[in-house]
């Protein structure tokens, strides 16, 4: 394997279509303000480098990055890039990831605006992320202990997984298909909308009029104290751990909770059962 280290390239492609590459210890910054640094490369890991120009990993195959710090600066830094791997990074540029296939995150630090659109098969643990319209199109998707911040995320997704995360979120998961969300704190406004086959399990769940309009939902042990106006028009099997403020208009299904909690039925057709089911 070649070996590039202790240097700085500002040129246009600087290392365009290489093979077999080890980039340690290098910085991709100066006045030439060049782009697009490492695209069309195959077989490469960075280690320990710093990226403060835009697009330096377009087309890449079989990139592994550990240790490296990617800037506002860099902006749109993996675009079209097959089997990833990222860790122990920051990715601070708006649109870090996009239109990938196969990519592994772990340990890294991500503020990034519109992050990770249309990628195919991502898994991503012990991270931490700030982002708007996060993953949104996105397919085959597992996190694990993921704390994150924003609005819209998840929308439009397919086949995902969540485990072990904190999700401060409004307008989550709109629209999205086959999600299973385990063991994890959602809160934020509107969560849920227009979903299908979405499954919440040992969850914590808050914030203002969630899981409306969705077919196919299912909660088991999920905690919604203070949640108001849920499950409005929605087709739901639930099993609650405490008692939402309110529930509207539920079409169809059974929810069952462990107190008495305010009903609306204002239109008709919202036949969706409500029990009250003590504890134990």
């Amino acid at each position: 394997m070649e070996r590039v280290e202790h240097r700085t390239f500002d040129e246009e492609r600087a290392l365009y279509g290489r093979e077999d590459l080890l980039v340690a210890d290098c910085r991709f910054d100066g006045p030439a303000d060049g782009e697009s640094a490492l695209k069309e490369c195959r077989h490469v890991t960075v280690q320990n480098c710093f990226f403060n120009l835009r697009y330096p990993f377009w087309h890449d195959h079989d990139l592994e990055i550990t240790g490296s710090e990617l800037t506002p600066l860099c902006r749109a830094a993996l675009w079209y890039s097959e089997h990833v791997q990222i860790r122990d990074s920051k990715l601070h540029g708006i649109k870090a990831v996009r239109e990938c296939g196969d990519v592994k995150i772990a340990g890294c630090d991500i503020v990034s605006p519109e992050f990770g659109w249309s990628t195919r098969g991502m898994e991503m643990a012990d991270s931490r992320v700030e982002s708007e319209y996060f993953m949104m199109r996105s397919d085959h998707l597992y996190l694990d202990n993921v704390d994150f911040s924003g609005k819209y995320s998840f929308q439009y997704v397919k086949d995902m997984v969540i485990e072990n995360c904190r999700l401060d979120t409004k307008d989550a998961f709109w629209h999205a298909q086959n999600v299973i969300v385990r063991n994890s704190v959602v809160k934020g406004e509107y969560l849920g909308w227009y979903s299908d086959h979405v499954t919440f399990e040992n969850c914590v769940i808050e914030g203002t009029q969630p899981l409306c309009y969705c077919t196919n939902l299912k909660l088991v042990n999920c905690r919604m104290a203070g949640c108001d106006l849920a499950f409005e028009r929605s087709e739901v099997s639930a099993q609650l751990a405490d008692v939402p403020a309110s529930i509207k208009n539920p079409l169809a299904g059974l929810i069952t909770v462990p107190g008495e909690t305010e009903v609306i039925r204002d239109i008709p057709g919202a036949d969706g059962q409500v029990v009250v089911k003590a504890a134990g």
